[in-house]
Parts: structure tokens; sequence; C-alpha cells
């Protein structure tokens, strides 16, 4: 049962009686717990909705297109509360964060709704079996897992939960059913690497179609790490090595199976200082949320709008711009190469690249989105920004309003004396903005 708290004062709920303060019971028989419920038993032309007014039961039936909404608005919406993370993780970012940021960051989230919805990734360890019987009754997919290792008793070492080798059995039903899965691995140092990355690779390309891709991602290390289990970073000769390892046996599944599935995140190329892979090798960029392919993707759209410059540059052409970036140090090297490329073909524009450390969470955190809108002011004050200063919108939440520190778009560009512009990691919205254009597409 969920309570209704708003309706559309257009929609079908609304036209046949249905109040704010109603609670709905069921539709069609099938009773209503949460968003996925609603949205299931929804998809029909014609649904009877059960409900309560007070205490009092009533019902009506609605006709529709079936996949038309009829207007009832939720307190959340996910229609329910957040399901909170039963992990302690060896790896956990959010046990890295020291006091003071927003609230919200401090939050665990590890709830399978969130999956479908928004593609956060699940850990599976606080579902069971009428969870797992719900996603393939209503064919729920991709549904995306954090896997970390297929070693069971490993698996309940870094998670700290005895249910995390158990459920791994999850993943060959899901499989089985065919619902669509992504995984991730966070590969630490000497605990999850070595055999043992060799072995979960090994077990989740048996589950293949259905294991449609996994990103080996490395643990993101910060310098809040005190009292918390002793984690350290890879070398880049250790990043070297993790990259053959997972090419190599890429290269084998793409040979015998189709697909390379497992590919390293950017992150890994970088410290290992080695050339990121072409763009045909990430497929459909399906781990891009995960920093696999998230640099090739911005190079490539950015050469392909490149061919179309001249739709993008006014009939009076870039009156003497100039302009500066802000960004991590992962993406200041491609950034920095983009900006020469444009200046090349602009000549009255001029970029400047500012890379900025990450002294808040450490020099182990080198991307754009775990900057702090306060190293970012500390490190560009007192410094010719130019017309513009362009950041990232991954250092914004989604809202777009404020940095990880608190601190707003507003306060930084007062701080700074210069107009800022968050931009998306998207070609032609970079180009546009670089331009201080609108995009044309």
């Amino acid at each position: 049962m969920v309570r209704i708290t708003a309706l559309d004062p257009n929609g079908r709920a609304k036209r046949a009686g249905v109040q704010a303060g109603d609670t709905l019971v069921s539709i069609n028989g099938n009773e209503i717990a949460d968003v996925l419920d609603y949205r299931f038993y929804l998809a029909e032309s014609c649904v009877t909705l059960s409900l309560l007014r007070g205490d009092k039961p009533f019902s009506l039936t609605i006709h529709k297109g079936v996949y038309d909404d009829v207007g009832l608005e939720f307190e959340t919406p996910l229609m329910d509360k957040k399901h909170a993370c039963a992990n302690r993780c060896i790896f956990c970012f959010i046990d890295q964060l020291p006091k003071g940021l927003r609230p919200s960051l401090y939050f665990k989230d590890d709830d399978s709704r969130l999956s479908f919805l928004h593609g956060n990734y699940i850990t599976l360890t606080n579902m069971r079996e009428a969870d797992i019987d719900r996603i393939i009754k209503m064919h729920i997919s991709p549904v995306n897992v954090s896997i970390h290792t297929t070693d069971p008793q490993l698996r309940c070492e870094m998670m700290k939960n005895k249910r995390a080798g158990e459920v791994l059995a999850y993943l060959d039903k899901m499989a089985k059913a065919g619902i669509r899965l992504c995984g991730q691995i966070v590969l630490c140092r000497g605990i999850n690497d070595g055999e043992a990355l060799k072995r979960s690779m090994q077990d989740l390309a048996r589950l293949h179609p259905a294991m449609s891709s996994v990103s080996i991602v490395p643990a993101g290390l910060t310098r809040f790490r005190d009292g918390l289990f002793p984690l350290t970073p890879f070398t880049k000769e250790e990043c070297r090595a993790v990259i053959a390892e997972v090419n190599a046996f890429g290269d084998k599944c793409e040979k015998e199976l189709g697909s390379r599935i497992f590919c390293c995140a950017d992150e890994f190329y970088l410290k290992g200082e080695l050339p990121l892979p072409d763009e045909d090798y990430y497929g459909d960029y399906e781990q891009i949320e995960n920093g696999v392919g998230l640099l090739r993707s911005l190079m490539a759209e950015f050469g392909r709008e490149m061919e179309y410059i001249d739709d993008y540059i006014p009939a009076n052409g870039i009156q003497n711009r100039r302009i500066s970036i802000a960004t991590g140090k992962a993406a200041a090297p491609t950034l920095q190469a983009l900006s020469d490329t444009l200046m090349r073909r602009v000549n009255s524009l001029s970029v400047t690249v500012h890379e900025i450390e990450n002294k808040f969470f450490g020099p182990e955190i080198t991307v754009s989105g775990l900057l702090t809108g306060h190293d970012v002011a500390k490190q560009l004050c007192g410094k010719a920004l130019g017309d513009e200063l362009l950041i990232p919108a991954a250092m914004l939440r989604a809202e777009g309003d404020l940095f990880l520190c608190g601190m707003s778009p507003e306060e930084l560009s007062e701080r700074l004396q210069v107009p800022i512009r968050a931009v998306k990691n998207d070609g032609a919205e970079l180009l546009a903005a670089m331009l201080g254009v609108e995009c044309p597409y």
C-alpha cells in the first residue's frame, strides 16, 4: 500500500474521483508496494484500482492506453524508502569521506529498483529469492551488479557480509531467465586481482550472453583511510599487467563468444601511461558510466563535430575569445589535446587548460567528478581566466547546483570573478562551449 500525495489535474485518476491522501492498495488485484509494482501492473488497457480513503475501501476502473499513466503522484519516486547497503566493503568510498560534506553523500544505497531506474550498481546481499523472482516475472533488465569476485569466501571477506558469497547464485538464476546483467569489479591490489581476477572472469564469461559486460575499475583511495582496511594503489607496472590480463581474456571472449565482455576503466590506462584503445574496442560504450571509454567517447565525438565546425561558427566569426577549462588530472591531457586541435582551426580562440590537483581527497583521486569547488577556487584564485571558465558537469550533483563541498557554481564564479559554465561529457556540447555558441544540434 502506498499513499497518494497529489494528482495530475488532467489525469484519468483525478477525473475518476481519486483524491490526494487516498491509499493505493492494489491494481487488478496485485498489491502495490513500490514503483516497480506500480509501473508493471499499470501496463494494461483496463485497470481496476483498489484504494482506501481513511479506513474505507473503494475501487474504480480506468480505461486507457496500455502504457499511459493515470496521473498519480507519490511521496517519493520509489514510492518507498531507499534500501540501504548492508555491507562494509573494504574499499567503500563513502567510508573514506570526511565529515562536513553534503548529508546525502553519506547514504549507502543498495537498491535493485535504482539499478533498473537509474543504472545504479547493487551487490544483491539485501535481496531474497522473492526479489529475484519479481525481477524475472517483470523482466527487469538490465540489472547492474557489483560483483568484485566470484570466489564466495573472498567476496564475504571483501564485503564483510556473510551472505555475499551465497547470493552469487542469483546471477545464474537471472541469467537462465534471460535477464541481461552488467557487472563491475572494483579491483583491490593484492586482494581480488591476479588469480582471483582470472577466476572471476572465467566464471562470469560462462554467463554470456546474459552477462553482457563487466568493467574492471581500480579502488578509489582517499587520504581519509585511517582505521580502515589497509589498501595501496596499483603501480604503473601493475596497471599495465592488469590491462594485459584483462585484454588477453577479452580477446579470447571476442573470438569464442563474439563479445569482449571485459574492459578496464580509463584510469588503469592513465595510471599505466598507456594510450587508450580505439573506439571500436568499446562497442556500444555499455560501461561508460563506470569510466570505461569515457575519454575515448569524448575524443571521438569531438573529432566528428570538428568536421562540421562551420555549422558552429557564426557569420561574424569568433571574436578574440579567451577561456579557461578546469579539470582533474585524469582528463587534463585529453582536454589539452582537444583544445589544441580547435585553436589550430580557430586562430582567434585561446583556451587554457588548468589541471586541478585533488588536495581535498588526496593525489590518488584524479577524476574531475570528485573535485571540490574549494580546490578549484584555491588553485585558480588570482589567475587570468579569460571570458569564461568551463568545468565538467560531473563536478556538480545531478541538479547542477552544488559541488561536493557544498559550494555553488555562483559562489565559485564570484570568488574567481569569471562566468562559469558546466559542460557535459559530450563532444558537441564541449565544442560549442569552447566557442561560446549554442550547440546547433
